[in-house]
């Protein structure tokens, strides 16, 4: 018979969240009293804050099958807080969870919660930041929200309004490939072999034709995987600092919408390179073919890898992870934000209030 949260005390619950989290340097008391204490040695803290609602940013079982464990959404509410304080140049150091459930949610779930939090924390790098407390609420759905707290270490922070014309635009991780993992979730086609539990980012090569079923197939697991289990590069937000970045952003909703919002806070206007956009897409192109899709759509439109967009000055060495994906433009109020090979591109992405 399955233990539900509702047949337990917010105690016996967090009897059994508390020992599946790590506990870093940066948090000098942790879970267990009325507030948790972080270390702050730059003098300055950089805080974020996101949410995960039931049946808006995942659902418990998808069109295809696939039931959404407590460990992916655990590790999807740490990735895509840690990419916020990444895109910052910063490194972070705590989280702090408030985890709202229905009384029948099984409490193996939400200890699979905790784990994934805590693998991602682990497995992505952040090995500065741990769990420092939280809140538990009981609620009609599950929603999970997580605040992140980092740290400069001394450098300033990168933001959105610093490119200028004349500057490289380049990319680190991938876009597109959570678009299409979420694709597959909502269609009719099976996720086989079943999501890893750390999928690997898939290599940026064509899918030969010979073997476009064979390359589908595997791949529906990388990006279901991917976006499940978000892997932001999470060593590019400081190594682009350090490098002189101007600007950077982390795209959670779609490269031509969050480029939009980086040239309209810099003044300027983005153009990107097409060759580099199909390059971008070509790992997709089996999964697209399976689903009647355009791969180049998922790129452009799909955010949640929670890749890194920066803009470098003109003939800096690009640090490693990061490829040149176009260049930044003199803004002007008859330019748009954001081209493509100097033609307008449409700010497709996701909008969380949209009809």
């Amino acid at each position: 018979m399955t233990l539900t949260v509702g047949e337990l005390s917010e105690s016996g619950l967090l009897a059994r969240i508390f020992p599946r989290l790590d506990r870093s340097a940066s948090v000098l008391l942790g879970p267990g009293d009325d507030a948790a204490v972080v270390a702050a040695p730059d003098g300055r803290v950089v805080v974020s804050i996101d949410t995960l609602v039931q049946d808006r940013d995942f659902r418990l079982r998808w069109p295809n099958g696939y039931a959404s464990t407590g460990y992916d959404v655990g590790w999807k509410a740490a990735a895509q807080n840690l990419s916020d304080i990444n895109a910052m140049g910063a490194v972070a150091t705590s989280l702090v969870v408030s985890l709202t459930l229905p009384a029948a949610t099984p409490v193996s779930w939400a200890e699979g919660v905790a784990e994934g939090l805590n693998a991602a924390i682990r497995e992505l790098g952040a090995t500065d930041c741990s769990v420092a407390g939280g809140d538990l609420s009981g609620g009609s759905e599950i929603v999970v929200t997580v605040a992140v707290m980092g740290t400069l270490q001394g450098r300033n922070p990168v933001l959105r309004s610093g490119a200028r014309a004349g500057d490289t635009v380049a990319l680190a991780g991938t876009v597109g490939h959570a678009a299409a993992g979420w694709a597959v979730l909502e269609s009719t086609v099976p996720t086989v072999p079943p999501v890893p539990p750390a999928p690997p980012v898939p290599p940026a090569s064509p899918v030969p034709a010979a073997d476009a079923g064979l390359a589908a197939d595997a791949g529906l697991a990388a990006v279901v995987g991917l976006f499940c289990r978000p892997r932001p590069p999470l060593a590019a937000g400081p190594a682009a600092a350090r490098a002189g970045a101007t600007a950077m952003l982390d795209v959670s909703d779609g490269l031509t919408r969050d480029a939009g919002r980086l040239a309209g806070a810099s003044g300027v206007s983005l153009d990107l390179d097409p060759s580099a956009l199909q390059r971008l897409a070509a790992p997709l192109a089996g999964t697209a073919a399976l689903l009647g899709a355009d791969p180049l759509d998922w790129v452009l439109g799909g955010g949640e890898d929670h890749g890194l967009l920066c803009t470098f000055p003109a003939g800096v060495t690009l640090p490693d992870g990061f490829t040149a994906i176009g260049s930044v433009m003199p803004g002007a109020v008859s330019t748009p934000p954001v081209t493509i090979a100097g033609s307008a591109a449409d700010a497709v992405g996701w909008d969380h209030f949209a009809v």
